[in-house]
Formats: C-alpha cells, sequence, structure tokens
C-alpha cells in the first residue's frame, strides 16, 4: 500500500465516519469522492457500507431510549423499506442508476437551498402513517437502485418538528438496516476480496473514531440546529453528487 492510499483511505473513512456520527446518514457521499481515486467503484461501495453500518451502530447507541420510546414510528419508515430493497435492486436492469442519481440530486439542491434561506423552517406536526410509509418504502427503493436510502427519509424528517434524538432514532437505524442488507447482498456477489478486507481494516478505525467525534458535535446541538444542519446538509450532499456525476 502506497501512502497516497494510506492518507485517501484515512481521509475518506475519516471524512464518511464524522459525517456519520453527527448526522446518522451521508458516509457514503463523503467518502467515495476519496476513494473512487485509490479504487474501483464496486469495491469503494462494499468499504463504505460496512463503514455506514458500523458507525451507524454507534450513532443508534446513543438515541436507543428514543427508539425504543416510539419504536412504531420507525417501523412505519423500516418495514415498507424492506420491501422496497429488492424491488430497487430489480429495477437496476430497466434503471440508469447515473440519471437517478443526477435527479435526486437536484431535488436536494433545490430542497436544501429553499429552506436553508428560510428564516422559519417547515412545522409538518400532524401524525402521517401513510406518508412516511411511502417515504421509507421508496428509500428502500433508492437504496437498492443507487445507494442512496437516506436522501428522502432525511429530507422528510427535517420538516418534522421532532426533538434531535426522535429525528436521528428513524434516520440513524433505517440506514443501518437498509445497509446491513446491501452489504450482505455485496458479500453475496463476491466484492469482499482480501484486498477490499484489507483496506477495510484500514478505513474502519479511523471511521469509528471520526464517528465519535461528531456524536460529541451532536450533543451539543439544539434541536432547532440539528434540523437546520440536517437541512444544510442535503444541499451540501445534493452538491457533492451532483458534480461526481457530470464530472
Amino acid at each position: 500500500m502506497t501512502v497516497e492510499i494510506l492518507v485517501l483511505l484515512i481521509l475518506g473513512a475519516s471524512a464518511g465516519g464524522l459525517i456519520n456520527g453527527l448526522a446518522g446518514f451521508g458516509t457514503a457521499l463523503f467518502a467515495l469522492g476519496f476513494f473512487l481515486n485509490i479504487m474501483s467503484p464496486v469495491q469503494a461501495v462494499a468499504i463504505v457500507v460496512v463503514l455506514s453500518v458500523v458507525s451507524g451502530f454507534q450513532g443508534v447507541w446513543i438515541v436507543r431510549h428514543a427508539i425504543f420510546d416510539n419504536p412504531r414510528r420507525l417501523l412505519r419508515f423500516l418495514v415498507p423499506a424492506l420491501f422496497g430493497i429488492p424491488l430497487g435492486v430489480a429495477a437496476l436492469a430497466y434503471i440508469e442508476p447515473h440519471s437517478l442519481k443526477i435527479i435526486i440530486a437536484v431535488f436536494l439542491l433545490i430542497y436544501g437551498g429553499f429552506f436553508s434561506l428560510r428564516s422559519t423552517l417547515p412545522r409538518i406536526e400532524r401524525r402521517t402513517p401513510v406518508i412516511d410509509g411511502l417515504i421509507g418504502f421508496a428509500g428502500g427503493v433508492l437504496g437498492g437502485t443507487a445507494s442512496l436510502s437516506g436522501a428522502l427519509p432525511t429530507m422528510w424528517c427535517s420538516m418534522r418538528p421532532w426533538p434531535k434524538s426522535e429525528t436521528r432514532a428513524v434516520l440513524q437505524p433505517f440506514n443501518v438496516v437498509v445497509l446491513s442488507l446491501t452489504a450482505l447482498m455485496l458479500a453475496l456477489q463476491g466484492a469482499y476480496t482480501k484486498q477490499t478486507l484489507f483496506y477495510l481494516a484500514v478505513a474502519l478505525p479511523a471511521a469509528m473514531i471520526a464517528a465519535q467525534l461528531g456524536i460529541a458535535i451532536f450533543k451539543r446541538l439544539s434541536d432547532d440546529q440539528f434540523r437546520r444542519m440536517l437541512i444544510g446538509l442535503t444541499f451540501v450532499s445534493g452538491t457533492i453528487l451532483l458534480v461526481r456525476e457530470l464530472f
């Protein structure tokens, strides 16, 4: 392993781990820019999903009480997603992922840009079980098709005036479960070669340490600051995704 590979591997893992610890999503968007310079797309995605899951478990632990206080809310998102994942994988034969990612990036940019400029945040306070289920299902489809399971749930949850722990109690376990299934499918396809596992062994400690830093920052944010951060990150995520897909 050259010094360049080592540096980019650690930087990518640290960037992905930090944002996962801070927001509960976004590992792939922030890590792939580093990883794709030194490895194939399949290898990069295979590493990213494991980093997302392991970093995500740390985030799940800090909001475990919020998860158990209202498990039905999470299940409204998660159960439909389980049906959406295989449909998303099957849709790969008919949908071009590149075009889909550009469309999602534009939505993220419009949403994040619009609400970032507003002085007041949206407040959808009524219960919306049907919409929650549809968002979860769509997130599962996008996870199976383009590894973008967190995009729609993040946009939707940032419009709810929930405490930050309750918002994270939906986003974090949702992404952990969806990406765990993605990692399993990649493993069955033989994506985890000896070299990939070696890279993963180097990247994993950096991601876990950075995730702890992100969690420490998360704990210091107020509920309103966390919502604004999520909206801002949707704009940043859309920018990163669009640049990567176009160039």
